[in-house]
Parts: C-alpha cells; structure tokens; sequence
C-alpha cells in the first residue's frame, strides 16, 4: 500500500501506521465489499460513486455506508472528491481507491517468500522421509502462517450454508492477496463451488517455465489455508493459463448445506 514518507514521534513510520490501519480495516467483509466495488467499476464511472451509489450497491443504509468510508479514507485506501451537480444544489462527494493504496506487496518480496518456501521444502521431510512436493511446501507454510494472516477464525467447523462457505473462500484470497495475487471470486452450483481467477502472479515468468513448481506452491498455499479453516474436505483444482495472465482455481466443498433456514 502507498505509505507516506516521515515519522511521527518516536514510533513506527506513518506510512507504516497508515498501512497496519488500512489492514485492519479490511478485516471488515462491509469495508472489503466497498473497495471492491469501488476497484471494479467500468471506465465510464472511474470519478468514483456517493455514499448513496455505494448503498444501494452494496445493500445498506447511507449512514452506515458513509460511516466506513470515512474510515477508509482516513486510512488511506479511498480519495474523496467533490463533484458539482447540474443546476444549482450543493455538490456531491465521490469516492474512489485511492492511487497506489491496493498496490500488491513488491515483486521482490513475493519472490523472496518463495525462494525462502522452496528452500525449506529441501530440507523438510514428509513421514515416509522424501523432500516436500511444491504442493506440500505451499500447504505447510499456510499451517504455519494463515491464522496470523487471517485473524480471529469464528469456527473450524466445516461450513454448513452458502455463506459460511464463502467467507472461509474470503479469508483464502486474503491469504493470496498478502502473496501479491490479485484474485477474484465467482460463484455457481448455489454457492457450493468458488472459481478463483488469479491474475497478477508475481512469478508469471517462473509459471511459464516451471507451472509445476508455481501452481503447486499456488494449490497448497489454498489447500492449507482451507484445512487451517476446518475444511479438509474441499476438492480444489487449478486451471493454469486460462488466459495470458490469468490462472482460475476451482474450490468445491463436499460438505452438505443445512436445509434452507437451518443454522451453520
């Protein structure tokens, strides 16, 4: 994320701050939708939306929307603007994402993480004493780190509604986002079946000579984060090159869904 050059008093840098503020802040399902949509609209609306745009495309009261974009703004991840109306009424204040505020970590990063991932699989071994898959290594770094990545998890139970099933999908891509992927989320099969598009790879040059190592690190890195969510039973498969820049997983939970109006 953009930070801002400078420190305040004797803690941590403020673009540091601003950055943990706006990690934070993203925790919130309400506050990620909003910025998810503010990232996707058409070229024809890239001046941004009103908080009363935002309500009704995300489904809440204008006050409440109003409420966690100020939020965002303060943390650095929208820009607010005033646009005149026609006739003579009083403005009205866009938001959009704020340049540079939803920017992936640095490639550099990402590939230090992988160098770092690779070379403990060398060295770990599995029970019948064989160096770790790319698979494996992938899945073992998210038993090791998703949960910090994650936060608080409501439940490891596997989930039992549409819904539940989908934010433990969110809480996947949060963990492919903090790699440097860019992914996004489309659902079918009511729900049961989440296909993941991942674009931005910051290994596509490494992917395309060696897609064995990257989309095996890629499918454990999301089987791990979903057994460390209580969902061992997943089927996940990875469809590499789709498109020039862009893989697609598909994630399928094998649990069956409560009857309509039961409970998870």
């Amino acid at each position: 994320m953009a930070s801002t050059p400078g420190a305040s008093g004797a803690g941590a840098p403020e673009g540091r701050e601003r950055d943990d503020a706006g990690a934070g802040l993203l925790r919130s399902a309400v506050r990620r939708d909003l910025v998810d949509t503010l990232a996707n609209l058409p070229s024809t609306q890239r001046d941004g939306l009103t908080a009363q745009e935002l309500s009704g495309r995300v489904g809440l009261h204008v006050t409440t929307v109003r409420f966690h974009l100020e939020q965002l703004v303060d943390a650095g991840l929208l820009a607010s603007h005033s646009v005149r109306s026609p006739g003579a009424g009083r403005p009205s204040k866009k938001y959009l994402v704020a340049p540079g505020s939803l920017d992936a970590p640095p490639r550099e990063e990402s590939l230090t993480r992988l160098a770092e991932l690779l070379a403990q699989s060398f060295t770990a071994r599995t029970p019948d004493g064989d160096a770790l898959t790319p698979e494996q290594a992938g899945a073992a770094w998210a038993h090791a780190h998703a949960a910090d990545l994650i936060g608080q998890v409501a439940t490891t139970d596997p989930a039992t509604t549409a819904g539940a099933w989908l934010s433990k999908v969110g809480a996947m891509v949060d963990v492919l986002r903090s790699w440097g992927y860019t992914p996004a989320v489309r659902t079918q099969d009511d729900g049961r079946t989440a296909d993941v598009d991942i674009v931005r790879c910051p290994f596509l040059d490494l992917a395309r000579d060696r897609p064995e190592v990257v989309c095996g690190v890629h499918r454990g890195l999301m089987r791990g984060t979903l057994e460390v969510l209580g969902e061992h039973d997943a089927e996940l498969s990875l469809t590499p090159f789709v498109e020039a820049t862009r893989c697609t997983a598909h994630v399928t939970t094998r649990t069956p869904f409560a009857p309509a109006g039961g409970t998870s």
